[in-house]
């Protein structure tokens, strides 16, 4: 080491003055900074051009072999070989422990350029499938990102003879301790890896998970968040979004609804189902592929009930309100048009004498009922007669 450092000296002796010491220096941090400016416009090539993988690798290690040049230099040329021998030489540095040194800073930096030339490994075979999104791809450079540096930390405390048994009965008495603590933050995070990889959903899409609904505007390792129809944003634990029911609605790209309708019993059931098919055939919301169907479902207490059935495409909430809007309105103005009626709930009640009124649901005939029945068997008038009378006083 002293007598590379002492082969340095030359460079003093050879630029004495100190305005081309100066100069030699900024030369130096030039080419280092042109040097980092290259590699730098290199990786914002396209990779058609240039393999982003081999130009990382390469760009990390001319970066750190021109800083080092650099440093060399300057300290050459302004004669401080000797003040850095001198440094060595106080730190009792022999040649076991000089070497431990040089291997721990080598492996310090090859490690950065392996990660390095690990996430670009990584977009290049992960990134152009469809089964992987951008968020599993960033989780999983970030997950051996973190394994590879603890890796590389255990093997420089090997170099330097650290007792590692040790080391690794504290860590896992420490996360012992840690796991007790945080058992809720553990089961949120293993679960959002589970969320990450098996893909229920994700950003974009509309989800029900539970009772809450919305779309997903952020997956992370401890939540998920959901940005309601109303404009306000939830954060729902992950380990709570994977132990609920997840109904993608989003998922195929679209979303089938339904909207019931009811005829009057003595209605031409084929000829209300033709108009109902002829309302809906020229809406723009709907899709022609699936068809929509009209499905007969039963006997209602006052109608025949239909129900329309219809697809939507790229669903949402505003699509579905929309489509549901659209469907509506074009039967009823159908309905009116052809002189079909849809019923509502009808009762006719009668007093002891046995006169009979119709009641059809209004809050006022239901009122006017419940007093005529509560008022018992001495009073014989009708329901309306009392209303009327009650009505004067």
């Amino acid at each position: 080491m002293s007598g590379v450092l002492a082969g340095l000296d030359v460079l003093a002796e050879r630029y004495p003055t100190v305005p081309t010491r100066i100069a030699i220096t900024l030369l130096a941090v030039a080419v280092v900074s042109l040097v980092s400016w290259s590699v730098a416009r290199l990786r914002r090539l396209p990779d058609d051009e240039v393999q982003s993988t081999v130009v990382d690798l390469a760009g990390s290690i001319v970066i750190a072999g021109s800083l080092l040049g650099a440093i060399a230099v300057v300290i050459g040329v302004w004669g401080q070989a000797g003040t850095v021998a001198f440094a060595f030489d106080q730190a009792n540095l022999d040649a076991g422990t000089f070497s431990r040194v040089v291997l721990t800073i080598g492996l310090l930096v090859g490690t950065f350029v392996f990660v390095r030339f690990l996430k670009g490994l990584l977009t290049e075979l992960l990134g152009g499938h469809e089964t992987v999104s951008e968020h599993q791809l960033e989780v999983t450079y970030r997950l051996t990102q973190v394994g590879t540096y603890l890796l590389a930390g255990l093997v420089a405390l090997g170099l330097w003879n650290v007792n590692l048994s040790g080391l690794l009965i504290g860590a896992g008495v420490l996360g012992a301790i840690l796991g007790l603590a945080a058992q809720q933050t553990l089961a949120s995070i293993f679960a959002g890896f589970v969320l990450m990889f098996s893909r229920p959903f994700e950003i974009g899409d509309w989800v029900e998970i539970g009772e809450q609904e919305g779309i997903v505007s952020d997956i992370t390792i401890v939540s998920t968040r959901i940005q309601t129809f109303d404009g306000e944003y939830m954060i729902v634990p992950n380990d709570e979004v994977s132990s609920q029911t997840i109904n993608n609605r989003s998922k195929k790209g679209r979303l089938r609804l339904r909207v019931p309708v009811g005829v009057d019993y003595d209605t031409d059931l084929d000829r209300a189902e033709a108009v109902i098919r002829e309302a809906i055939s020229d809406l723009d919301s709907l899709m022609r592929v699936p068809t929509p169907q009209i499905a007969v479902t039963g006997f209602g207490d006052s109608s025949i009930d239909f129900e329309v059935r219809f697809w939507i495409d790229k669903p949402s909430a505003r699509r579905r309100w929309r489509a549901k809007q659209a469907v509506i309105k074009a039967i009823a103005d159908a309905f009116e048009r052809e002189g079909i009626s849809i019923p509502f709930p009808q009762r006719s009640l009668s007093d002891r004498n046995g006169r009979f009124e119709t009641a059809r649901g209004t809050g006022e005939q239901r009122d006017l009922h419940t007093r005529a029945t509560a008022e018992g068997p001495g009073d014989h008038r009708s329901a309306s007669e009392r209303g009327s009378e009650e009505g004067e006083e």
